[in-house]
């Protein structure tokens, strides 16, 4: 049974519900986290649901969460229908380690931050931000030192290259 015009909702009018641009939710779409369906006149309607589906993206963007962690979430829960407490709670179980994760790197740089904006130093040779001639990237993207160094005991970053050559 196809739904009637009262149970789909126009992009405008998901844009409005949402508080999202429609430019968001067409790109939504093709990441394939909501899905419409098209009139005759090739117009997209949105199921209600989908204003369920955006409402858990961003709340998985919130908590840190990609939008490729959220497609997969959102794989596993029903697409039509509101998903059971068993349902929702496997999802919920699954990103609690990502959480943790998360918060044990932001106790981190908070503890990284404290001390380098806390001392004053901006020593070259103590400083966890510095970075001359950017040997962090050899360890990859990102604030590295920042990132990976404790501020207490964490190795220094090498001598950078000679630049009187």
């Amino acid at each position: 049974m196809a739904p009637s015009r009262h149970d789909v909702l126009t992009i405008g009018q998901l844009a409005e519900r949402s508080g999202l641009a429609a430019s968001a939710l067409r790109y939504y779409e093709s990441l394939g986290l909501i899905h419409s369906t098209r009139t005759t006149g090739n117009q997209r309607r949105y199921p209600r649901a989908a204003l369920r589906r955006i409402a858990f993206v961003r709340a998985a963007q919130q908590v840190g969460l990609s939008l490729d962690e959220a497609r997969a979430a959102l794989a596993r829960l029903p697409e039509d229908r509101a998903p059971s407490s068993r349902q929702w709670d496997a999802v919920a179980t699954a990103w609690q380690h990502r959480i943790d994760q998360q918060i044990a790197e932001l106790q981190l740089m908070r503890a990284k931050l404290t001390g380098c904006i806390g001392c004053g130093c901006l020593s070259l040779t103590r400083c966890g931000l510095y970075n001359a001639a950017d040997r962090a990237a050899a360890a990859g993207p990102g604030a590295r030192y920042l990132l990976t160094r404790d501020p207490d005991t964490g190795p220094e970053p090498g001598p950078g290259p000679d630049p009187e050559g």
